[in-house]
């Protein structure tokens, strides 16, 4: 796989699931750009972190299986 498809991946896995962690945030009534770090805030900046790691997750395990199939 090329570096420009791995680099492309991974920046839609990260992007995606940041936003899904930020919907989900929103979802739940946390305000990621509140004023100050209250508990709210730190929640949704936890729940954006989470969600960009697991979307880069997602992103290399999706390269991997790419590259399992091409060695098919």
């Amino acid at each position: 796989m090329s570096p420009w498809v791995e680099g492309v991946s991974d920046a839609v896995g990260f992007i995606g699931g940041a936003l899904a962690g930020f919907w989900l945030g929103q979802a739940l009534g946390l305000d990621l750009f509140a004023e100050g770090y209250g508990g709210a805030s730190i929640g949704a900046i936890v729940l954006v972190g989470l969600g960009g790691g697991l979307g880069l997750h997602g992103a290399r395990a999706w390269q991997r299986a790419q590259k399992g199939s091409r060695d098919e």
